[in-house]
């Protein structure tokens, strides 16, 4: 059996995975990592996309926005405002909502409305993506 690392990943409301890990690959803020056993201690912020990781030649897919990790050589803890498993996204909400967003980015006045749509939309972005992927 491959080498592995425990993998939690949790939300405000629950505990979404306690699970063996070979690979995971998380979004960072300013790009994705991929963690693999014995990596480098770190903690990294969440931006909005795709967490999937791998065990026994399965690989899991999950949306997730915001939040953190933190990576230490035996373990991935995942604390991240939403996740979504990808069998459990309502894909025409998501496209409505990215409707939606874009539409808000257009009627935009300030830097903060803008701001807002922007993580709208990559959130509803990232769950159509993971949702395709199924």
């Amino acid at each position: 059996m491959p080498d592995t690392f425990q993998l939690e990943i949790v939300t405000p409301e629950k505990m979404v995975v306690r699970d063996s890990a070979e690979e995971v690959l998380i979004p960072g803020r300013d790009g994705y990592l991929a963690i693999l056993p014995h990596h480098a201690p770190l903690i990294t912020e969440l931006g909005a996309g795709e967490i999937n990781y791998r065990r026994d030649g399965q690989v899991y897919r999950f949306s997730v926005a915001w939040g953190f990790a933190e990576v230490l050589p035996d373990r991935v803890t995942v604390l991240a405002e939403t996740v979504e498993r990808a069998g459990e996204i309502n894909v025409s909400r998501a496209q409505d909502d990215l409707r939606q967003a874009e539409e808000s980015l257009r009627s935009a006045n300030t830097e903060e409305a803008s701001t807002t749509a922007n993580a709208k939309i990559r959130r509803a972005q990232a769950r159509i993506e993971v949702a395709q992927k199924r």
